[in-house]
């Protein structure tokens, strides 16, 4: 990696940690010169704009959850054993992937109502994750551990139910329980999957 990656890459891990914590809408050039102590032009020179700059902090984001979470996921024999590898990584994606939580579901309310390549790449980002847990959950299925007619987009729509409570118990109301509780709806999920 060359040394000019090497500092892009640093740049964005570091936008990407404040992105976290005050919002993508509020990441600017500005607050992450003041955040890196590097000089707005130099910034510039990286990012031509608000809106490059974020959408570059998005597709470094994505990079880290395909890493933290996907690549893992994917190391795990196929079928049950791999939904569960992903509940788990993508639990800890939560807890520890970044200072101010999963920088996806905060943009996500932010860009929802937005048009634009930020809202274009978010959405982008959040259909290929759907798609990663339909291809697992399908093997799955294949593999018969779950049942031959689950409605595997149903699955993987209450996986991502799960993962949004645990995220806003965790986060804003900040419940002790908030895992234990995730762990529960995941066990009757998967539970509910088998054949029966």
């Amino acid at each position: 990696m060359s040394k000019g990656v090497e500092t892009r890459t640093a740049i964005l891990d570091e936008a990407t940690e404040l992105a976290s914590r005050v919002g993508l809408g509020g990441l600017t050039i500005g607050t992450l010169a003041t955040q890196t102590g590097l000089s707005k032009s130099g910034l510039f020179g990286h990012f031509a704009s608000k809106e490059a700059l974020q959408v570059d902090v998005l597709l470094r984001a994505r990079e880290r959850f395909v890493d933290a979470v996907l690549r893992p996921t994917l190391s795990v024999p196929r079928g049950e054993p791999r939904v569960r590898a992903l509940f788990e990584h993508w639990l800890s994606w939560q807890r520890n992937g970044l200072s101010g939580g999963c920088l996806f579901v905060n943009a996500v309310s932010e860009f929802d109502d937005q048009e634009g390549p930020v809202r274009d790449e978010l959405l982008r980002a959040e259909r290929d994750k759907a798609e990663s847990v339909l291809t697992i959950v399908t093997a799955a299925v294949t593999e018969r551990d779950f049942a031959g007619d689950l409605d595997v987009e149903q699955f993987g729509f209450e996986l991502e139910g799960i993962m949004l409570a645990h995220h806003h118990n965790s986060r804003m109301m900040r419940a002790p329980d908030a895992e234990s509780r995730a762990r529960t709806a995941f066990e009757r999920l998967v539970e509910s999957a088998r054949p029966h």
